[in-house]
Parts: structure tokens; sequence; C-alpha cells
């Protein structure tokens, strides 16, 4: 079977290297790579991507792209719009080459004089952007990301005097609330460490663009169960397949006149330049994060195992329904039509069937995660209708009762009402406190020092809402006598 390289009938990715990408994972190859390849299929772009490695990681995935000419596959799995599930297969080759920033330093460092290099993309985790002390203008490479990039654009404001036209757009997808904004701190922050020019400081300032951003797309990956099966179908093979879902989203927040440097938002990928990417993060974690944490507690303790099996049960999918809609959407400030958009698309994404998301690995640090996506959707519904959204209180009950369990072998473990057991993860003070706790057989005094716990949340809901301990109190004495299931009904009926 021939490799990818040589079954391609067209090739987007000889072009000048117009994109450093910091970040050579399946994340941003299924998602910003993707979005570059169908800019170039456009004619929009006619720019390559230079892959770098930002760790000293292997060599071995600059050793794949260097065997496949920068080619790979992306297979794109859902719901499409019909409601049916679909599968879609494109060859990606916006990827130049690859190159390992540790072993291949001088390659770097040329890349920095490159005079068509335009936009910086970087994915280095949530910890990537960070400052890291010691880090100095002569190591080969500095350590934290940060100061690579200080260095670069040092050499590369040195290479083209000062040139107002030769900054780059910064594209940040680490997981951090202002990622662009903190990026450009820090590597101001070094350059003042390192006693660099005035100039160069301005020249950062001023001619550099960094952007604030939100991404959202699910990526399985590597399809290693299915990837001799999908060779025989592609008729070609390919080490470094990638799989994720069909929706993308990415929200950046900088001028518009900035989309020009890079213009996949006229591309079918989805990508919105906004001038406060807050509303956008406030809608994914509140729907879409807050979807999950308020629905698979109860879901996992009724019974099911995965996300699909959940959202296919007619009984949790009306609760969703209900629990976006009435209760979780009214809390927000986008248009309506928008945000009922978007709560389709999370529906459409939970039943995804070629994703097997396991609600217990959902679960996981759960209490943080409501305090995260969920607490806020419940006081603000407080507040702008003075009444309890019944779901969300219900899901906070459920909550507490997925925390109801005993300490065996060193782990904490739970138990369905079916009778099986499973391991409940969070912080061992968090663990320690419900182990405590639930030798109480009160629910009302268990609700009341469950909701007035400093330990669960760094503001206690008890205090927040009137009558949620009340309430919790009522869900949780339900669920005593009865199945999840039995008060699901009653609450959707």
């Amino acid at each position: 079977m021939k490799p990818i390289q040589q079954t391609l009938t067209h090739s987007y990715g000889k072009f000048p290297e117009k994109v450093i990408q910091m970040g050579e994972g399946n994340f941003l190859r299924a998602f910003a790579d993707w979005m570059i390849d169908l800019s170039n299929e456009q004619g929009l772009f006619n720019g390559s991507i230079l892959l770098c490695q930002p760790i000293a990681a292997n060599a071995e995935m600059c050793e794949k792209f260097a065997a496949q000419d920068g080619a790979y596959t992306l297979i794109m799995r859902g719901i499409d719009e019909d409601g049916h599930p679909a599968e879609k297969v494109r060859p990606i080759t916006s990827v130049s080459r690859c190159i390992n920033v540790y072993e291949d330093f001088e390659e770097f460092i040329k890349a920095a004089h490159n005079p068509h290099l335009k936009v910086c993309i970087s994915n280095t985790t949530e910890a990537g952007i960070a400052y890291k002390e010691g880090d100095k203008l002569t190591d080969t490479p500095p350590a934290s990301f940060p100061a690579k990039m200080a260095l670069f654009l040092y050499e590369r404001f040195k290479a083209f005097n000062g040139a107002s036209d030769k900054g780059l757009l910064f594209l940040p997808v680490e997981l951090i609330d202002y990622n662009g904004t903190q990026l450009r701190k820090i590597i101001l922050r070094y350059a003042q460490e390192w006693a660099l020019p005035q100039e160069f400081l301005s020249w950062v300032e001023n001619h550099n663009f960094f952007t604030n951003t939100l991404v959202d797309r699910i990526v399985t990956g590597y399809p290693r169960a299915e990837v001799q099966e999908l060779e025989e179908k592609l008729g070609y093979q390919d080490g470094l397949m990638v799989t994720s879902e069909l929706f993308n989203l990415w929200v950046i927040e900088g001028k518009k006149e900035w989309a020009e440097l890079l213009p996949i938002d006229k591309t079918a990928a989805h990508v919105i330049w906004t001038d406060d990417v807050r509303p956008y993060k406030m809608r994914k974690v509140r729907i879409l994060n807050g979807g999950h944490t308020s629905s698979v507690l109860a879901a996992y303790l009724a019974g099911h195992d995965i996300v699909l099996e959940m959202v296919n049960d007619p009984l949790f999918a009306r609760y969703l329904d209900r629990l976006l809609a009435d209760e979780i959407i009214p809390t927000l400030d986008l248009p309506e039509e928008e945000l009922k958009a978007f709560a389709q698309a999370v529906k459409s994404r939970f039943a995804n069937p070629y994703i097997k998301h396991r609600l217990l690995d959902i679960s996981l640090n759960s209490c943080s995660k409501f305090t995260a996506r969920c607490l806020p959707s419940l006081t603000e519904y407080y507040k702008r209708k003075e009444a309890l959204p019944p779901l969300l209180c219900f899901s906070l009950a459920a909550l507490i009762k997925f925390y109801q369990g005993e300490m065996k072998d060193g782990k904490y473990m739970g138990r369905r009402f079916d009778g099986t057991e499973y391991e409940i993860r969070d912080d061992k003070a968090v663990l320690d406190f419900f182990a405590q706790a639930w030798k109480e057989t009160d629910m009302g005094v268990l609700a009341k020092e469950v909701l007035n716990s400093a330990v669960l949340w760094p503001v206690p809901p008890a205090g927040q809402v009137p009558g949620l301990v009340e309430k919790t109190a009522f869900y949780l004495e339900k669920m005593q006598h009865a199945s999840v299931q039995d008060v699901v009904a009653e609450l959707v009926k």
C-alpha cells in the first residue's frame, strides 16, 4: 500500500511558510491546520505551516512528517445538519515540515528571518503560557514557551530592523483566560529582564498582535483500533491520521482587520472575530460544560455509562432539553436564537455515535466543575427570576448523592442503585469531607453541611441562594426512597 503523499491529487502545502506553530499535537492538526488547509484550497491564504515541537520530546513526530511530506488525513465524524451520522475525510496538506526546537534550534532561529511569516499559533498546554525564572536570551533554547517567543521576536526585530510589517499575529489556544494577553505580558517581562532595547519593546507592543481565543472541538486523535480498516478504505498508509468530531468553533478576540492576516473566517470553518470573547466563553462553559456536569451524575446513578446512552434515553433527553432551554439559556445575554442554535449543536454533539465518552471520566473533580459550570447559572437564575431552578437544584442533589461512599482499599467507592460499585475521584480533602458528611442520615442536616462547606466551595452556595438548602434536601430525600429515573421523570413530566 502506498504512503499518503504518493496518492494525493492536490497539494496546497507547497507555499511559503507563513505560520509558525508551537505544538504539533492532534488538536491543532485537526483544528487550526485544517482551517488553513481550507483557506489554501480557496486561494485565500496560500501559505504553509512550520510545526515546532516546543518541548524536549523525541523526534518521532517530526520524522513521521518528514516521511509523509507533511501530509496527513483528518477524519471528521458526527451528526450532520440533517440529524444523520456522517463522516468526512480530508487529506491535509497545509503543513510544510516539522522541527524540534531543541534539536533544530538553528532552523527555529532561521524561521525568525523568514519575510513571509505572518502568524504564530500555539498549544503548549495550560501550563505553557507561564513565566519561568532563569530563562536567558543566550539559552538555545530557553525552557518556557514565552521565553522562546521573546527570543524569536528579538531575532526577527533585528533581522528586519524593526519593520512595522514584520510583526506577527499571535493566536494561542492554551486553555487559560486571556491567553494572548498573558503571553504578551510575559514576553515583555523577559524583554525587560534581558535588558533588550526599548525600541524592541515598543515594536512588540505596537506591531505584534496578541489575540485572546476560545476553541471548541473534540479531537479523538489517532484511531489506533481502526487504522488498518481505515487505511484499506482510504487506499494508502498514514501514520499521522487524526480523528475529530464535525463541530468546530474558534472565537478570536481582536481587531477585525487582523483577520486578513489569516482569512480562515471566510471558509466553511466556524470562526468568529469579536471585541469580547467573554460572552462566548460563558456560553460554552454554561451550556456545553454545564450541560455535561448537571446531567451526567444523575444519568450514571440511573445506570447509564456513556453520554450517548444518556441522550438516547428519552427521559434524560427531555431532562437535558428542559435544563438548557428553561434554566441555563435564560441566564445568558447573547441573542436567544444564537443561544438556542448553540444548545442544539451541543445536543447533537452529545449524540455523536462515533465518540464513547464515559460518564465516570466526566465525573472527575465534579465539585470544582459544578462551581465553575453550573453554580453561576443557578445563582443567576435566582437573581433574575427570584425563584429556584428545579433541574439545577436537582443536579446539585444528584452530585451530593453521587459522592455518597466509603473508603475501600485506599479508594473512595460509591454504589449505584443496581448495586454496581464505582470509584469517586476528586481531591483528598473533598473525598474526606463527603466520607464524614454521609454519616449523617438527616438529609436536611446533610444538605446544610454540604452547602455551607468551605472545603467544597470557594463561596458556599447556601449563603448565595435563599431556600437552596431546603430544595437540595428535598431532592436528596426523594433519592433515598425512589430511583433517580423516577425522580427525573417527575421533574420533566
